[in-house]
Order: structure tokens, then sequence, then C-alpha cells
């Protein structure tokens, strides 16, 4: 099933039921009176925090929800039950705005249960009418509906580190080789079109798909893709050995970084060379020298061992 990590959905909360006109008939009790109850209410709307971060794509063929109505009134004076509440079950990180108020809210806690929609109340049974000038009221009012409104719902992933880079970095290579993550690995551009996740030792890895230059003006995936690091709490920015120029390819993605949002360049940074078993020593070196005149401290990544871990785990925590 595809990833999806912005969806819009039409939510309806339950309509109250109906108050009903009703008659106390008992045994030794004459003209009893009204005897009619008020109707249940309208089952409400919340939004539900999971640690899944593909259950939009469950919504995607189905994209309208409602929460139950209250049920009518009954006799002897008792009020329909209400209507059950509705739980949208959203992953953690999910931005959620309502079309229709303008009202936007964020679900951040695994378990965390916010009120998106009110249900309606229930109508007022004949009972309520009684009066001394009406002692046998035949007036009953209906349940209210629902509240009704269009919700935009966006996913910004919460995690330790993001892998950045160019596409075709090796950004997927080192998710797989850190961690137990199968992301998809071709030796061509934009393999990777969708985050994919891992966990190194309790930490969070996103190997987030590749950014190119005017990513943060709309340019090929960018917009969709940035979101997802500005919670990212660490970047380990991911640069080809292979590229003709890895400082620039360092530069481009800090530019657009910083153009979409300048939070995002301050984050804890690991530069890593990659793919530097594809060069020989004297170009790896030269490769390495490059990135260090810059007055950067670069990684080299080859083959992921204890040793790269440990290194991993110093710089990001």
């Amino acid at each position: 099933m595809a990833f999806v990590d912005e969806i819009t959905l039409h939510l309806k909360a339950g309509r109250g039921g109906d108050g009903v006109v009703r008659w106390r008939h008992e045994k030794g009790i004459e003209k009893g009176g009204p005897w009619g109850g008020n109707g249940g209410r309208g089952g409400d709307v919340y939004a539900v925090g999971v640690r899944d971060i593909g259950i939009l794509a469950a919504y995607k063929n189905n994209k309208a929800f409602e929460a139950s109505s209250g049920e009518p009134g009954g006799k002897a004076l008792k009020q329909g039950p209400s209507g059950k509440d509705f739980d949208l079950k959203l992953p953690v990180g999910s931005k959620v705005k309502n079309l229709e108020s303008g009202h936007e809210l964020e679900i951040m806690e695994e378990g965390e249960r916010v009120l998106l929609l009110k249900g309606g109340r229930g109508g007022l049974g004949n009972d309520h009418f009684k009066s001394s000038t009406n002692q046998n009221p035949f007036q009953w009012t209906p349940g209210e509906p629902g509240e009704e409104a269009d919700f935009e719902i966006e996913l910004l992933l919460i995690v330790d580190i993001g892998l950045v880079g160019l596409p075709n970095a090796g950004k997927s290579s080192m998710l797989n080789a850190l961690t137990a993550a199968r992301s998809k690995v071709g030796d061509f551009p934009f393999t990777t079109v969708e985050p994919a996740l891992g966990s190194l030792y309790g930490l969070v890895i996103a190997d987030i798909p590749g950014l190119i230059e005017g990513a943060a003006s709309g340019r090929g995936l960018g917009l969709k893709f940035l979101r997802h690091i500005e919670r990212t709490k660490a970047l380990v920015h991911c640069v080809s050995a292979e590229s003709p120029d890895p400082l620039s390819d360092y530069q481009i993605v800090r530019k657009e970084l910083g153009l979409y949002n300048k939070e995002i360049i301050g984050k804890k940074e690991v530069v890593v060379l990659t793919k530097v078993d594809t060069l020989s020593k004297e170009e790896r070196e030269e490769k390495i020298k490059i990135m260090g005149n810059a007055s950067m401290e670069v990684l080299v990544f080859s083959i992921i061992d204890d040793g790269l871990i440990k290194v991993f785990g110093e710089y990001l925590t």
C-alpha cells in the first residue's frame, strides 16, 4: 500500500435523537399525564494518536466518516441512549485543520485524544412542555444535527535522525545497513519516493527522499518531503563520493533546507561521505580533503560496523 502523508476527510458528528410523545398509563393512575423522554445526544468525533505512520493510507478509498446518532427518547421519561463516538486514528505528528472554521491542532503523543466535532443535542419529550396551563402537551422537538466539516490532515514525521542529501546519495543503503529496514536501493535517482523508517538502539531514523535544487520552491517532490525534516532532532547529510563536486552537492541541499525553514539548518548535523568503496585510495583522500577544506568534519561510509555506529551515537546524543 502506498505511503500517504496528506489527505482530506469529511467528518460528521452524530445527530441527536428525537424527543417523543408518550403518556403514563398505569393501573390505578388516572390521567397520568405526559411521560415522553428526551432523545440521546449524538456521538462526537475525536482524533486519536497512534504509532502507525501508514494508517492514512487506510482512508484513501473511503474519505467520509460519521459518529452514530442518538436514539429517540422512551416512555417513563427515559432518555434515549447517546450515539457512539467515532475515533479517527491518526499517526503521531499529524497536523489537523478544520477547513470550515480554520482551527488547527496537532497530535503529538500516542493515545492523545482530541475532540474534533460535537454531536447534536437530543430533542425534548412532551414531559418537558408540561405546565399549569398545559397539562397534556403534545409538543416534542427533533434532535439537533451534529457538527460537520472537511478536515485537512498532514503528517510530519517525528524522528531522531533524518538522512538527507541529493538523489542517489546512498541514504537508503545507510538506513538498511544501520537498521533492519528494507528501503529500496537502486543505482538511479529517486529510488526512494516515500520516507522509510528504521531503528538503531531505540533511535528512529528516517530515509528522506532525495532533494534537488529548487526543492524549497516546489521543484520535484521537494515540498512534500521537506516538511518531514522539520521535527527531526538531528540530520545525517549524505554526500556521494562519486560526485565530481561533493562540496557543491552538500551546499545545494543546505541551501534548500534553509530556504524552506531556517531552523532546520541549526539542527545537529553529521556529514557522511558515502560510496567511498567505489574510489581509489587517492580519489577518496582527495574528496575527503575537499570537504575538509570547507572546515567540516566528515565521516566516511563504505561498510557500517560497530565502530561507526558508536561514532554516530557520540555525534548525535
